[in-house]
């Protein structure tokens, strides 16, 4: 078997988020999760959150074990009810494993909520900072981390062995004063670029003019949108619900719906 490319920097990425200052976004997912979890209604008493920025996961949920989100998790199999990948799986050099790894550390019944950046995320920065840069210097270079369709990472919960995987996404727009400010504020984030296939020198000058230049304003603003993709699953369990077999069911769909049952025509050989 072959490894995953290396995609993420991870010095870099740990230096972007050591220097972190806004945790809007971390905030606004907090939120959401914490109504997805009263909506279980269900008491978890072995909580884990894999997270890049601890200290603010450790004040929202005190009782839950904080892990960082290395390529191999510090997590116990079958030890929690609980586990939470809180926005750092679009970073991960291996997405599947790590939710592999997140199921592997559930009791049967437990539940796993991902969260990451769908490919929604930030489309008029990506789009101008591509025609900027290919304009100023005819080239294009890796500036934004791979961000995935809700269609597509929903199918990554199966591939994790995961029942019943749910995949939805929550939009969040916002609006800047200008591109640089957008890019100011990433840096903020710790969401800056750490690529590992990144350029190593800094961006020219006018790189950054010009996508001002290329970036589609509205009424005197800069909108930016970022879509958060939550992937829900559970461990297997003998005790969850499962679909019927095919051919088993005891009574007609057209009896249940109360209408006539129209057979299809015979076809012609």
């Amino acid at each position: 078997m072959t490894s995953p490319p290396i995609l993420t920097d991870s010095a870099a990425l740990g230096r972007n988020r050591a220097r972190a200052t806004a945790m809007f976004l971390q905030s606004a997912v907090a939120d959401e999760m914490q109504e997805r979890l009263n909506e279980v209604n269900r008491r978890f008493t072995a909580p884990a959150v894999v997270t890049g920025f601890p200290e603010f996961w450790a004040q929202r949920m005190p009782d839950a074990r904080i892990v960082p989100d290395a390529d191999t998790l510090d997590l116990t199999a079958g030890a929690h009810d609980l586990v939470i990948h809180a926005l750092s799986l679009h970073w991960a050099n291996d997405p599947v494993g790590q939710l592999v790894q997140a199921r592997l550390a559930l009791q049967p019944d437990g539940l796993l909520i991902a969260t990451l950046f769908g490919g929604d995320t930030l489309g008029d920065l990506r789009r101008a900072l591509a025609s900027a840069e290919s304009h100023v210097t005819g080239g294009l270079s890796p500036r934004v981390a791979p961000m995935g369709e809700v269609r597509d990472l929903g199918s990554l919960l199966q591939r994790a062995g995961l029942a019943l995987p749910v995949a939805d996404s929550t939009d969040y727009p916002v609006s800047y004063a200008n591109p640089l400010a957008l890019m100011r504020d990433l840096r903020a984030m710790g969401e800056g670029n750490a690529l590992n296939d990144r350029l190593r020198h800094p961006t020219r000058r006018k790189v950054f003019a010009e996508t001002a230049r290329f970036y589609p304003m509205t009424e005197g603003r800069t909108p930016a949108l970022f879509q958060v993709i939550t992937l829900t699953g559970w461990a297997p369990a003998a005790t969850q619900q499962q679909p019927l077999r095919p051919g088993s069911a005891r009574q007609r769909l057209a009896d249940a719906l109360r209408t006539d049952e129209t057979p299809l025509p015979a076809k012609d050989d």
